[in-house]
């Protein structure tokens, strides 16, 4: 599966965004932000675990999965204010908030630029910079002369902790069919936005009752850069999944979504 099943499209600052609604139509809304190189279909392991409740808001930010690319580069600030717009679009007020990887990095901003519009944050696997640029640069390269398959053994083993490659074969399949679903032009923008990120001065603005979520074997996103989100972030929570890599929402699904899960209720039922 490449693209995130029963999606609709609505245009969103000038490019049509695919989403996907889960859960009660009256349930208060979840908005959930994928990583790069993925597409909504990336939280098919957690939404059931959301969705007798909240109404979970799927959708594929631009240049990836059923959304449209336009030119490049992008910024975290841009992708922000189309999360945004998508909200705008489909006449939400507010939302609790959940993003890994990218999506996080794009709930730091609706924190600080936003606060009016998201109840909670759940920011997982995630880092408010991303040094070095050559890293970056040096993927660009490849994905330029080799297309997504060429980063897409690379990704896998960051992303997921050796073992669970080896014992979930399944899984691993259906990530690497979404990895390679993605455009090449998207991820080199949203790539872009990544690689320039310098987010950490904006977190001090951030007073929303944020989760900051990490995996203890995450070689991207690490729990040290963690740490600085949960430091830097006003009374921020933190929790560490074990035996879980970058796509912890899907290595580690149950502890996962018991630890999300729990936050966003203790925030919505003050609501």
């Amino acid at each position: 599966m490449t693209q995130m099943q029963n999606q609709q499209i609505i245009k969103v600052n000038g490019v049509d965004v695919a989403y996907r609604f889960d859960g009660p139509q009256n349930g208060r809304v979840l908005l959930v932000a994928n990583s790069l190189m993925a597409n909504g279909s990336m939280w098919d392991w957690n939404v059931p675990a959301f969705a007798d409740r909240y109404r979970v808001l799927r959708y594929d930010k631009r240049g990836h999965g059923g959304t449209a690319t336009s030119p490049g580069p992008y910024s975290i600030a841009q992708l922000a204010d189309d999360a945004i717009g998508l909200l705008d679009a489909l006449q939400i007020k507010q939302a609790h908030f959940m993003g890994l990887s990218i999506g996080g990095m794009i709930g730091q901003q609706l924190g600080a630029r936003y606060a009016d519009r998201v109840h909670s944050l759940s920011i997982c696997n995630s880092a408010s910079e991303m040094p070095p640029r050559s890293l970056w640069e040096e993927r660009f390269e490849i994905a330029k002369a080799q297309g997504i398959t060429g980063l897409v053994d690379g990704t896998i083993k960051r992303w997921f902790t050796a073992p669970f490659i080896e014992r979930a074969p399944g899984d691993i399949e259906k990530v690497r069919q979404m990895i390679l679903g993605t455009d090449v032009n998207g991820y080199i923008a949203c790539g872009s936005a990544v690689r320039d990120m310098a987010q950490s001065t904006m977190l001090l603005k951030i007073k929303t009752p944020t989760l900051v979520l990490s995996g203890r074997h995450d070689p991207a996103c690490t729990v040290d850069q963690g740490t600085v989100l949960h430091r830097l972030i006003d009374q921020s929570q933190r929790v560490i999944l074990e035996d879980a890599a970058h796509l912890s929402n899907i290595e580690q699904p149950a502890a996962f979504n018991q630890a999300v899960r729990g936050f966003i209720d203790s925030v919505d039922n003050t609501l």
